[in-house]
C-alpha cells in the first residue's frame, strides 16, 4: 500500500477579505503525479504556497508524513528534513535565482546541507549534466534566456535531491521545444520514484504524465477528483471552470459551436 506523503484536509484561505482557496481537501500518495488544474486566479498558486509550508491555511490542516505542517514540528524538529525533502518549483524562475553564477545557484542548497567540499562539487556536477547545463556554469543566471532560467531553476532545486517536487505552471513561457524536453525530464523522475505535485492550465502536459487530477474552479473550490483521462473527457466540467471556451458562428442557416482547446469538440445545428 502506497504511503501518504500530504493529507490536504478542509483547506482554506484569504488574502485578507478575499479568498483564495475554499474547503480543499486531497492526499498526495508517495510516487504519484497528481495534477491541480484550474484556470489563471482558481487558487493553484496559493494551494501550492499552503502544501510547501510558506503560508499558513486560514482554516483546515496540511500534514507531511503524518505530523501536522504547522508550529513547532516545522519550526524546529524536522524543517531540514522537509525544506530537503519538498523543492517548489515557481512558475518565474526570477523569483527563485538570486546567486552570481549558475555554478553557485546549484551549489546553494546542498551547501546548506553540511556536505563536504567534495560532495557539493560531485553533487552539482551530476545535476548539471542532468540538465544539460554545463556549459551555464559561469553564466549570470538573469541574463539566461527563458528556457535556460527554467533549467537552472529546476537544477537548483534538484540538487538537494527531494523526494516531492511542487510545480506551478512549469511549462510558463517555456518556447514548444523546451516543454517537449521538460516533458521528457518530469517522465524520467517520475520513474526514478519522485512525487509530483503540478499546478497548471496546460491540458496538454498533464495527459502523459498524472495518473490523477484535482480541478479547482473559479470560485476556489474543488470540484472534482479523480484519474486524470476521465476529468480530460469531460468537456462539461472543463467549460465550466474555463480550462476550455466555447464560441458560437453562423454560416446561412447552420450555426457551429465549437468548444476550444486541447479536449474540445465541434457541433453543428
Amino acid at each position: 500500500m502506497s504511503e501518504e506523503m500530504f493529507g490536504i484536509k478542509g483547506v482554506s484561505f484569504r488574502y485578507g477579505s478575499q479568498v483564495a482557496l475554499k474547503d480543499v481537501s486531497f492526499s498526495l500518495m508517495r510516487g504519484e503525479a497528481l495534477a491541480v488544474l484550474g484556470a489563471s486566479g482558481a487558487g493553484k498558486t496559493t494551494l501550492l504556497k499552503v502544501v510547501s509550508g510558506l503560508i499558513a491555511p486560514s482554516s483546515g490542516s496540511v500534514e507531511f508524513l503524518g505530523r501536522p505542517l504547522a508550529g513547532h514540528w516545522l519550526k524546529r524538529q524536522q524543517q531540514g528534513r522537509f525544506r530537503a525533502g519538498v523543492g517548489f518549483v515557481f512558475s518565474e524562475p526570477d523569483v527563485q535565482l538570486f546567486c552570481p553564477t549558475v555554478y553557485d545557484e546549484v551549489a546553494f542548497g546542498p551547501l546548506q546541507m553540511d556536505m563536504s567540499g567534495g560532495q557539493v562539487r560531485e553533487r552539482v556536477e551530476e545535476t548539471m549534466s542532468l540538465l544539460q547545463i554545463e556549459g551555464l556554469r559561469k553564466r549570470v543566471p538573469q541574463r539566461l534566456s527563458s528556457g535556460e532560467k527554467k533549467k537552472v531553476q529546476l537544477a537548483a532545486v534538484l540538487s538537494v535531491n527531494p523526494e516531492v517536487l511542487l510545480l506551478d505552471e512549469p511549462t510558463f513561457g517555456l518556447d514548444p521545444r523546451t516543454q517537449v524536453w521538460l516533458l521528457e525530464l518530469l517522465l524520467r523522475l517520475k520513474e526514478a520514484g519522485k512525487t509530483f505535485l503540478l499546478a497548471t492550465h496546460d491540458l496538454s502536459l498533464v495527459e502523459d504524465f498524472s495518473g490523477r487530477a484535482i480541478v479547482l474552479s473559479e470560485s476556489h473550490g474543488m470540484v472534482a477528483n479523480g484519474a486524470t483521462a476521465e476529468i480530460l473527457s469531460n468537456e462539461k466540467l472543463l467549460l465550466q471552470v474555463n480550462l476550455i471556451h466555447e464560441h458560437a458562428h453562423r454560416h446561412g442557416t447552420v450555426v457551429h459551436k465549437h468548444s476550444h482547446g486541447p479536449y474540445s469538440s465541434h457541433d453543428e445545428h
